[in-house]
């Protein structure tokens, strides 16, 4: 038998690159001392937007960060639903800034009228006044057979307009069950439907026309102004 030959083989030893295993430790402690320390950052400034009625102090106790807690910690769903739980408001949106600075932005439901002492809102929800609001028109008659109608249609009134709209009253005839009458803040009168609606957003061009006269309006039908004797 012939002598068997021996094959060496070498063992390449794989060297720990202890270099990169610091490095990435290090990494990671940077990390999360970073996001230790951005968690801490409280609230500096607090921008309310879009509010009219519902005041800054109640949406910031409402979103719960009235103590200026930190920007982390506040939980934008927790937040938003909070604030919305006000009948007033539509909707809420938060944005929050790395730099400390945390937006609110607000949608508050469309105010139709003042009806049997409560604010009648353009969801046809009906509120108690509490913020003794008097500059919205005062609708004066019963709206019961038409109320579904009235608020879906004056949801559509410009809100200049509607604040120039002192008394609102239901006035039905022969031709038309849903007529009313609009008493305006400068003294003039406007009948109109509930179909035609739309056009009493023209009133301010039509105001310009009367050349500071007053009279009454017909939008119900025919168009036409009939001038007040002065």
């Amino acid at each position: 038998m012939g002598d068997k030959k021996k094959v060496k083989f070498k063992v390449k030893k794989r060297k720990v690159k202890v270099k990169r295993i610091i490095a990435f430790i290090l990494f990671i402690v940077l990390l999360t001392l970073l996001f230790l320390l951005i968690s801490k950052i409280p609230i500096k400034n607090i921008y309310i937007v879009g509010n009219n009625i519902v005041s800054d102090k109640e949406i910031i106790e409402a979103a719960g960060i009235g103590d200026y807690p930190p920007l982390l910690s506040v939980k934008k769903k927790k937040a938003i639903d909070k604030i919305q739980s006000d009948v007033l408001i539509k909707q809420a949106k938060i944005k929050k800034n790395i730099m400390g600075k945390i937006y609110i932005y607000i949608t508050e439901r469309k105010i139709l009228c003042t009806y049997n002492n409560e604010l009648l809102l353009e969801d046809g929800i009906m509120v108690e006044n509490t913020y003794n609001i008097s500059n919205y028109p005062i609708l004066i008659s019963d709206i019961s057979d038409v109320f579904d109608k009235f608020v879906k249609k004056f949801a559509l009134v410009n809100d200049d307009v509607l604040l120039k709209i002192s008394e609102i009253e239901y006035a039905p005839n022969n031709v038309d069950n849903e007529r009313f009458i609009l008493k305006m803040n400068d003294g003039n009168i406007v009948y109109v439907t509930l179909n035609k609606i739309n056009k009493i957003n023209k009133y301010n061009s039509i105001y310009s026309e009367l050349s500071g006269k007053k009279g009454i309006i017909y939008l119900d039908s025919g168009d036409y102004v009939e001038l007040k004797e002065e």
